[in-house]
């Protein structure tokens, strides 16, 4: 059988940043540097964050596939997928900290709990499994946050 082997740039992505070999809370540490990235000015563009999101599934697939093949079934040591499901999260919502406060922990929280059909979708083998889960999570965060903003604004 052939051992899967990662370049350095399939471990940095893959990785989230490095941020996949964070001792605690890895997923955690990765939907921070996400959210960090979103701070940039421009970045909250939403087709700007749409097409971010895309490319990230795009690569993402293959390079977390390969995390599996190497850490086993959805490793902690792939965060990719967190930074797709946050920026999905954070998407048409005010940059102001607060607001970005609430999202990051309703995203985290439904990352964790995997609400149906997200467990579902975790149990799927290799890159989509690993990916798509976050990013069901990430649209439902997507969904609260938008009628949370409809009621206070």
């Amino acid at each position: 059988m052939a051992t899967t082997k990662m370049n350095f740039f399939e471990k940095l992505i893959g990785s989230g940043i490095y941020t996949g070999y964070s001792p605690i809370a890895s997923g955690t540490v990765g939907s921070i540097a996400a959210t960090l990235i979103y701070l940039i000015p421009g970045f909250e563009n939403p087709a700007f964050l749409i097409g971010a999101s895309a490319f990230v599934l795009l690569i993402g697939v293959p390079i977390a596939t390969k995390f599996e093949a190497v850490y086993g079934k959805d490793p902690s040591e792939c965060t990719i997928d967190e930074f797709g499901g946050t920026w999905i999260s954070l998407l048409f919502i005010p940059k102001v900290w607060w607001i970005i406060g609430i999202t990051f922990v309703i995203w985290r929280i439904l990352d964790i709990l995997k609400p149906f059909p997200a467990g579902m979708i975790e149990k799927i083998n290799g890159g989509w499994g690993i990916m798509l889960d976050d990013y069901v999570a990430g649209f439902y965060t997507f969904i609260i946050m938008q009628i949370l903003l409809y009621i206070l604004y």
